[in-house]
C-alpha cells in the first residue's frame, strides 16, 4: 500500500471526523433503527429505511477514514529542513505578475484541498509547478484561463 502525504493539522482533522462518526453518529443511528423497527411492519416505514440507509453512509466513512489515515504520511511543515524553498505543507505568498493580484495557498494532500480556505493539491498544476522552486523565483503556471507568470514572495512553513 503506497503512502498518502497529509499534513498534520489535516490528520487531526481527519482523526475528529472520524471519533465523531464512531462515538456520536453510530450510536444514534443504532438508536433511530431500534426505534423504527418497534414500529411494527418495516416494508413501508421510511424512518426505518432511512436510518439504514444512514448507517450505510456512515458504515462506508468510517472505512474510508480509517483507511486513509493507515495510508497516511503526516508530515509537519514546521519541522521540515527545507528552507527557502517551497515543499509539502508550505504556506506561500504570491504575485500574479499579469495584473498585480496577491494571494495565498499552502499545499495540502489531495483529501485536505480546500480552494476555499486557500489550500492546493499536492497534484494540482500549480503545485507541481511550484514544488522545489525558491523565494523570489518567477514560475510559469497552467490555469484555467490559460498559462500566467506567478512570483514566489515568501515560503512559511505554519
Amino acid at each position: 500500500m503506497s503512502t498518502i502525504p497529509i499534513t498534520k493539522y489535516g490528520a487531526v482533522l481527519l482523526k475528529e471526523e472520524l471519533q465523531r462518526l464512531k462515538h456520536v453518529e453510530r450510536p444514534s443511528v443504532i438508536i433511530a433503527i431500534s426505534e423504527a423497527r418497534a414500529q411494527g411492519d418495516l416494508s413501508e416505514n421510511a424512518e426505518y429505511d432511512a436510518a439504514k440507509e444512514k448507517q450505510g453512509f456512515i458504515e462506508g466513512r468510517i472505512q474510508e477514514l480509517e483507511s486513509m489515515l493507515a495510508a497516511a504520511q503526516i508530515i509537519d511543515p514546521s519541522t521540515l529542513d527545507v528552507v527557502g524553498r517551497v515543499v509539502f505543507g508550505a504556506t506561500l505568498d504570491l504575485e500574479d505578475l499579469e495584473d498585480g493580484t496577491k494571494f495565498t495557498y499552502q499545499i495540502v494532500g489531495d483529501d485536505e484541498a480546500d480552494i476555499s480556505l486557500n489550500k492546493i493539491s499536492i497534484s494540482s498544476p500549480i503545485a507541481r509547478a511550484l514544488i522545489g522552486k525558491e523565494e523570489g523565483d518567477v514560475v510559469s503556471v497552467q490555469a484555467p484561463g490559460g498559462k500566467r507568470e506567478v512570483e514566489i514572495l515568501a515560503i512559511r512553513y505554519v
